[in-house]
């Protein structure tokens, strides 16, 4: 019986199957101002996002997700890794949660309207909601919803960034 709790863990933890997984790209409104943030219409552009969902861990459902956006206006570039898990089947919605890491400015918010995004730091939490569709067994669409900030952890000012757009799911 000692050895109970490890063998729970251990069958959680041992894939069921061997999949391979998703890709995904998606376009995004850059900066969207937001009740969550301090920085809309500071920074322009669209973010051009491409990523990589892998399988559930185990049998948890979980799945770790990893991907790097680039903006048109040449404004803040980032990569996030975090966690997702997948609610429903043919409409589904997924809420995840991860860290990002920034190409914009770390300095501690000063003052809104002067053209960059100042972060406060150059670590953020990414939390991040999707709403989708099973188009077929390997294509799916997405709205999602990523939001970037500190959450005033690490400074007293926090502005945080929302971006909005549509992804495209393409199961491996």
């Amino acid at each position: 019986m000692r050895h109970l709790p490890v063998a729970l863990l251990v069958t959680a933890l041992t894939p069921t199957t061997a999949h391979a997984g998703e890709l995904f790209g998606g376009v995004y409104k850059h900066a969207v101002d937001t009740p969550l943030s301090l920085s809309g219409g500071d920074e322009k552009g669209v973010d051009f996002q491409l990523g990589y969902r892998f399988d559930g861990l185990g049998r948890t459902g979980l799945q770790p997700y990893a991907f790097a956006a680039l903006n048109s206006a040449g404004d803040t570039h980032y990569a996030a890794a975090g966690i997702s898990y997948r609610f429903g089947r043919k409409v589904f919605l997924r809420p995840g949660v991860g860290l990002a890491v920034h190409t914009g400015s770390a300095r501690e918010f000063d003052r809104p309207g002067n053209g960059e995004i100042e972060f406060g730091s150059r670590i953020l939490f990414e939390p991040e909601l999707g709403l989708g569709y099973q188009a077929n067994e390997r294509l799916s669409l997405e709205a999602s919803w990523v939001h970037m900030s500190h959450a005033a952890l690490f400074s007293g000012q926090n502005p945080g960034i929302d971006n909005i757009g549509v992804r495209l799911n393409w199961r491996l």
